[in-house]
């Protein structure tokens, strides 16, 4: 069975993005063709970047990064789940993925990104370090919008199609994730 992981990428306090990634996991789990996890990158407290050597050596000296690693590790795709800010997605998100390099590669990747646009420029950067960290993103992601998809722009009330949307999104990122598995075995 594969495995997926939603990762909630904001640490802010008062985010948007507990609401957002854990109804994304309650509608994931729902489904039959893979087995999904949810990973908040708050919980594992990450520094700014403090491995002395390039992670694409794997030679990690701090217990924050070896944990951070055996939980991605064991994963076949993600879907981030990426706030906007300024243009891009979060510091804390962005200094995650840093912090690993051989456990992304070969998996693959889907979106949901909420904001004022719908956190579009936050997924289209986080589409260009995909690529960097030789993760597969699929086409297809839900865009939530700050003004249709929330409450007085806090407590998030998706729009009724916003399931189907996710649903796509997941279709393709199992497919993707499947063929890739077979890359990395």
């Amino acid at each position: 069975m594969l495995k997926i992981a939603v990762i909630i990428g904001s640490t802010r306090p008062g985010r948007n993005g507990e609401a957002v990634g854990r109804w994304v996991y309650e509608q994931a789990k729902k489904r039959s063709d893979a087995q999904f996890e949810l990973v908040d990158v708050k919980d594992f407290n990450l520094p700014l970047l403090d491995e002395p050597v390039p992670t694409s050596m794997h030679q990690y000296t701090q217990e924050h990064t070896k944990k951070w690693s055996e939980k991605i590790s064991g994963f076949d795709g993600f879907v981030f789940v990426t706030p906007e800010y300024n243009h891009a997605t979060s510091g804390a998100l962005k200094n995650a993925l840093d912090y690993l390099y051989t456990e992304w590669n070969n998996k693959a990747a889907g979106f949901v990104g909420y904001g004022s646009m719908g956190g579009a420029r936050g997924i289209e950067n986080l589409r260009l370090i995909m690529g960097e960290l030789q993760v597969a993103d699929v086409r297809a992601a839900v865009y939530l919008s700050l003004f249709t998809d929330f409450e007085n722009f806090s407590v998030f009330k998706p729009l009724p199609n916003r399931e189907a949307e996710l649903n796509t999104m997941l279709d393709q990122l199992v497919a993707w994730a499947g063929a890739l598995k077979a890359i990395r075995t």
